[in-house]
């Protein structure tokens, strides 16, 4: 029967280099890769249902696009194995309310949120005081990334109640306008990304999208060590081993986390595409996860 070690699912094309990135990084380390895309997922299925094919770690990238990966997904659940970025738990993180309210609950700072029901539980609405939010406001849904259903700059409560009939069935968060305060003429705006304790804050411009790596220098000059701790915090609070998030500094001596955790992270190398995270990060990722099943496959250690 064949054994992998590891097993890494993707179904989004332009995953491609991050898993050429992670094949390499198993190689170095002596790990056997199986990799699951569309094209032989049928028979991957099948292999798992009759027995005939095992993984001692699963890290999986498609199942949040691709419904076909759900069995998969679930079949993972079941089993004794390593699994990163747990689906249970993911989905959980996917909640935008939720997330708001865990990390709330627990001392992380956020911009001030009206959350109001779906509207199929309530198509109607009393007016809410919307005076704390500002002049201007983000509605968003609960699900969905990448900005999906997401409006800036909303001025009334009658654009709101237009908004939320577009996910009917998906809670909505009502937030005030974050406006980041300028360092070094930069807005300090800032995506964090983490990695099995590993983190990597960048420079995030929210119009363009470009990410810049934050050095030390920056990090002490700027007394930004802070980001650190409240990455950490939310790792420890979503049980997640590899997310990003979003947090903002601004004019009040805030940080704001803005957008609480992006998963699965788009992976993307910057040479391949203008917004996609730097090189050495995306393969320090790789690098990253390979040491990560390295070892603990060499302990036997197994996680339901």
């Amino acid at each position: 029967m064949p054994s992998y070690d590891f097993c890494f699912a993707w179904s989004w094309p332009y995953d491609v280099d991050f898993a050429c990135l992670l094949q390499t990084a198993c190689e170095a380390r002596q790990i056997s890769l199986l990799q699951v895309t569309p094209s032989n997922l049928e028979g991957v299925l099948q292999a798992l249902a009759d027995g005939q094919l095992s993984f001692q770690a699963f890290f999986d990238r498609a199942s949040d696009m691709d419904d076909k990966f759900n069995p998969m997904a679930e079949w993972a659940y079941r089993q004794d194995l390593l699994y990163i970025n747990r689906f249970w738990l993911a989905h959980r993180a996917w909640d935008k309310v939720t997330m708001h309210h865990l990390f709330t609950r627990n001392g992380l700072d956020a911009p001030y949120t009206v959350i109001l029901p779906s509207y199929q539980e309530s198509p109607e609405l009393p007016v809410v005081d919307l005076s704390l939010l500002g002049e201007s406001y983000a509605i968003k849904p609960a699900h969905g990334g990448g900005g999906q259903g997401v409006v800036l700059g909303a001025l009334s409560w009658e654009e709101i109640l237009q908004v939320r009939q577009q996910h009917p069935l998906d809670q909505y968060l009502v937030q005030s306008k974050v406006i980041p305060v300028l360092l070094n003429n930069r807005p300090a705006w800032f995506r964090v990304i983490y990695c099995l304790g590993k983190i990597y804050p960048c420079w995030w411009d929210p119009t363009t999208h470009i990410y810049t790596p934050l050095t030390e220098a920056e990090q002490e000059s700027f007394k930004l060590s802070i980001l650190i701790e409240i990455t950490l915090r939310i790792a420890n609070l979503s049980r997640l081993e590899i997310f990003s998030t979003e947090i903002a500094y601004t004019s009040s001596n805030r940080f704001l986390v803005v957008d609480y955790i992006n998963d699965p992270i788009d992976l993307r190398p910057h040479t391949q595409a203008p917004e996609g995270v730097p090189d050495h990060i995306v393969g320090a990722i790789a690098g990253n996860l390979a040491d990560y099943v390295a070892t603990q496959c060499s302990k036997g250690t197994t996680h339901a």
